[in-house]
């Protein structure tokens, strides 16, 4: 994935290929044929997004991000100011098992992911199961008062539950306690308790319904809103049966009280994020006339910080942010927010009618200027001749062409308030970025790059006014290049591809987690067109497709548990350099681990660590212990972990104190059987 442009739609406000499914018998009264309801359903569909490939191939797109397929609600909400709303976005999803039938049948689902992956473009799903739809504590029938309910038969609702299919909670009311965020209410939206077994079955099921249909990647809703432990033994789950890519919504900051927990989800639960961090930077410095530097920040701050920093998903729009023309409306200084969002480490995604300049600036109830439902407004055409189409385009096919883009690190070259220069290189081969988002024009003198010498051509082909770069000889690694003039609004992208040569370069991996007999892929350049070998730990992997840019293997049964170093060896007997990969002890299961009793001061934290890498090795760094746990009703503590399915395994608590020292439960460790299947529970007293 790391290779592809991902363009997210929402599907009901991309194309209307199908006017019969607009209005569907099953729910009825949620379409606005004129669309001056922005809560309902305005008719685009699977059939639409069809319709639509060959514009999106034409862009370069090589992933659509669609919005929840699943079933919404099938009777439109009426608020107490008598708002009618529909589930069109997809977020308030009441029958995971089946399409929402006004954007059609399983067969115009397949039609779709047919006729994407025949055009070599991958199909991900938004995939929204933190909870349902709103629910109704008053029990007077609000919608469909957050109605669960499988393949057609409702199995609950929100006040008649008494499987414990959702939280009893109440809301959210402080979006910095963990306990809030994971376990109560999010936008009154009934919360599903993913630690009871019967609701975790359902969500394991449901999803193995659509990964069978054919779909390339998940997009993971509100991570932050769900227990760590459940969504990793959930992805390992999916990959057991599915080598595909999955990336989480956890809407934080670096100024964020909890991004250290996005960091850490990151690193360790096999899935990546969305990039929030760069995007608030983005806007920041583009719309709002923040200096540069705090882009240089902010992208030095997440290549240090996430082992697989470049399969972040960055993004200048989306559809929980007013678009960015509605918070500046100027077309050159969002060209240049998109040609850096395409260039910085990470996997670029841009949202559907960016492309077109399309926005629209009314105020919401929360007061935004084109925020939701504004954002979300239906697509105005599908014009190839603009100019961030074209901007997009060259950078898409520049991402395929130039492997610096998809795996290399990124180096400051040249900066001042104004102006961004930085570079990407991936062994030989080079990408150099050059924004000006100001008025003046500065000269770049003293500016040395990895480009060898010669003349460069703006790969953007002036679109935004660049021009050719000469490049002397210098000295070492790093060229000179003669004067160049960068103007006021002006951006230029510069690419060298190196030779092919004898030495494998490995660039990526994916998933980044997993046991043995996963299915697992290396990209990078130069494997050879026959196999070689590839080792995982020092252990020989089984081999599956082999080519000269990615190779498939497996997991093999001997691979030491931890984080691990993979290496390919090309068919010329010549070894790679070494890729990071986290191997589980074995196919993992939810458990919930309580300890009662503990006593602790204001700013201590309690962690979970143990005798397998699930559980940190022993270990008391933060980083990699299980933790903070929650103490919702004090002295009790708990969190849920993920764990090697079917082994006995040792624990212990420990509490770090507000000062950063470690204080070790007593006592002998603790002693759990793990279950082969389903979840776990352990609890104890502090010792």
């Amino acid at each position: 994935m790391t290779g592809d442009l991902i363009y997210q739609l929402i599907t009901d406000r991309f194309y209307d290929g199908d006017p019969s499914n607009n209005d569907p018998v099953s729910a009825q009264h949620e379409y606005s044929p004129d669309h001056t309801n922005w809560q309902l359903y305005w008719g685009g569909d699977f059939a639409g997004v069809a319709k639509k490939i060959s514009y999106l191939k034409d862009m370069g797109v090589g992933a659509i991000w669609i919005s929840p397929p699943v079933q919404n609600i099938s009777t439109p909400a009426i608020d107490s100011l008598g708002q009618v709303s529909a589930g069109y976005h997809g977020y308030w999803g009441m029958d995971f098992f089946v399409p929402d039938p006004h954007f059609g049948s399983w067969r115009d689902f397949d039609a779709m992911v047919s006729a994407a992956h025949a055009q070599g473009i991958k199909v991900i799903m938004d995939w929204a199961i933190n909870d349902t739809s709103p629910e109704d504590v008053n029990n007077s029938h609000y919608a469909v008062n957050g109605a669960l309910v499988k393949a057609g038969q409702t199995i609950a609702t929100y006040n008649d539950d008494p499987s414990g299919y959702f939280h009893h909670n109440g809301g959210v009311t402080d979006y910095n306690d963990r306990y809030q965020v994971q376990y109560k209410n999010l936008f009154n939206l009934a919360d599903l308790a993913q630690e009871n077994p019967a609701t975790s079955q359902y969500l394991h099921e449901a999803v193995g319904t659509w990964t069978a249909h054919g779909v390339d990647g998940i997009r993971m809703d509100a991570v932050k809103h769900m227990p760590g432990g459940f969504l990793k033994s959930y992805t390992d789950h999916i990959y057991n049966t599915r080598n595909m890519f999955i990336f989480g919504e956890w809407a934080d900051t670096a100024s964020s009280s909890l991004w250290q927990d996005e960091v850490k989800f990151a690193n360790t639960s096999g899935m990546s994020v969305e990039n929030f961090d760069l995007n608030s930077n983005l806007r920041s410095v583009f719309a709002y006339g923040a200096p540069m530097s705090q882009l240089d920040e902010a992208v030095a701050r997440q290549q240090s910080s996430y082992h697989w920093s470049n399969q972040l998903v960055n993004f200048v729009d989306g559809h929980d942010v007013s678009r960015f023309l509605s918070l500046n409306n100027n077309t050159n200084l969002f060209d240049e927010a998109t040609v850096t969002n395409m260039t910085v480490p990470g996997i670029p995604s841009v949202y559907y009618g960016d492309e077109q300049y399309s926005h629209d600036d009314s105020t919401n109830p929360s007061l935004q200027v084109g925020g939701d439902p504004y954002n979300r407004q239906m697509m105005p055409c599908f014009d190839e001749n603009t100019r961030n189409f074209k901007i997009v385009k060259s950078l898409a096919d520049l991402r395929r062409a130039n492997p610096a883009l998809r795996y290399g690190s990124s180096t400051t070259r040249w900066i001042n308030d104004d102006v961004y220069v930085y570079e990407r290189s991936f062994y030989g081969n080079t990408v150099l970025v050059a924004v000006n988002k100001g008025t003046a024009a500065y000269s770049l003198d003293g500016l040395l790059t990895k480009l060898p010498q010669g003349s460069y051509a703006d790969t953007l082909q002036g679109l935004l006014g660049g021009g050719t770069l000469t490049v002397t000889k210098g000295t070492k690694e790093l060229n000179p290049t003669n004067h160049y003039l960068l103007k006021g609004g002006q951006s230029a992208v510069w690419s060298y591809v190196a030779p092919s040569e004898g030495t494998p370069q490995v660039g990526n991996v994916g998933p980044t987690r997993g046991h043995s007999g996963d299915i697992v892929s290396v990209t990078g350049k130069n494997f050879g067109t026959r196999p070689g070998a590839v080792t995982v730990g020092g252990v020989k992997a089984g081999l599956g497709q082999w080519s000269t840019d990615k190779v498939d293997f497996v997991i093999p049964d001997r691979a030491k548990a931890g984080l691990q170093d993979v290496i390919l060896t090309g068919s010329n007997g010549i070894a790679s350099n070494p890729i990071a990969y986290s191997v589980s002890a074995a196919s993992q299961v939810a458990t919930t681990f309580t300890v009662d009793g503990t006593s602790t001061s204001y700013g201590d934290e309690i962690y979970l660590t143990g005798s397998v890498p699930e559980l940190g090795n022993w270990s008391t760094d933060t980083a990699v212990a299980v933790g903070p746990m929650v103490c919702p009703n004090y002295p009790t503590w708990f969190v849920v972990a993920s764990v090697p399915a079917g082994q006995r395994i040792e624990y212990k608590f420990f509490v770090r104190k507000a000062d950063g020292s470690i204080q070790w439960e007593g006592g002998n460790n603790h002693v759990y059987v793990t279950p082969t299947q389903g979840l776990g529970s352990a609890r104890v007293k502090w010792q």
